[in-house]
């Protein structure tokens, strides 16, 4: 009986403030059927969410806490934690909107804010189109969504972008279902106090700069 993936990709450099989903056969399963090119839409969507909630979960054991007293029913006093701050999710449109949902369905009546990064055929970098956030988002901890992590090149500039609207790099953290060794790297240079959670790490980019296995277009298989 296997009980254990085998095709995690763990480099040897990988930087600290990279985090991964528990690699159970579990996980390894739902990665298989979403990499499936024959898996059906309908399954794609389903699997897909099951991972991204996973995800929002890790996701949420970065935030801090603070000490908090609630009474029970039964009238005693439970001391427990409750979050130290307010948060928000900012999806990398157009596939980390697909990844809204699974935070909503975490996170009651968040506030979602959005970043259209393209790249500018003249200068081949990555450019702002469109963003839109909540007013406080300088106060809050972001959720930054993006499924595929490739060169890291739109991820950095919405970081980047997500800095001058006031944001503390380490009030943000970065979730993705996919990411190569190299886009980790980049990242995590440019911005070490900021925190990646990746559900698989793959084995890395081709000569044109797709995740190898990885799955494809993320946006267009949703």
């Amino acid at each position: 009986m296997t009980t254990a993936p085998t095709s995690q990709s763990t480099p040897a450099a990988l930087p600290p403030s990279v985090f991964t989903l528990p690699q159970t056969a579990q996980l390894e399963a739902l990665y298989t059927i979403i990499r499936d090119k024959t898996t059906s839409r309908g399954d794609f969507l389903f699997y897909s969410d099951r991972i991204i909630r996973l995800l929002v979960e890790e996701g949420l054991n970065h935030l801090p806490v603070v000490p908090k007293n609630v009474q029970t029913p039964t009238g005693s006093t439970y001391e427990g934690v409750g979050f130290e701050g307010k948060i928000c999710g900012v999806s990398i449109l157009r596939a980390g909107e697909a990844m809204e949902a699974g935070l909503r369905e975490v996170c009651r009546s968040v506030r979602i804010g959005k970043i259209l990064i393209q790249r500018d055929e003249e200068t081949a970098q990555p450019k702002l189109f469109y963003c839109k956030f909540p007013e406080d988002i300088a106060q809050r901890y972001v959720l930054l969504l993006d499924p595929m992590l490739a060169t890291g090149g739109s991820a950095i500039k919405a970081v980047e972008i997500l800095k001058e609207q006031g944001v503390p790099e380490e009030r943000i953290i970065f979730i993705n279902l996919i990411a190569a060794p190299e886009g980790l790297r980049r990242f995590c240079s440019k911005f070490p106090a900021l925190r990646v959670i990746t559900g698989w790490i793959d084995k890395g980019l081709n000569e044109k700069a797709f995740i190898i296995p990885g799955l494809g277009d993320f946006g267009e298989r949703r």
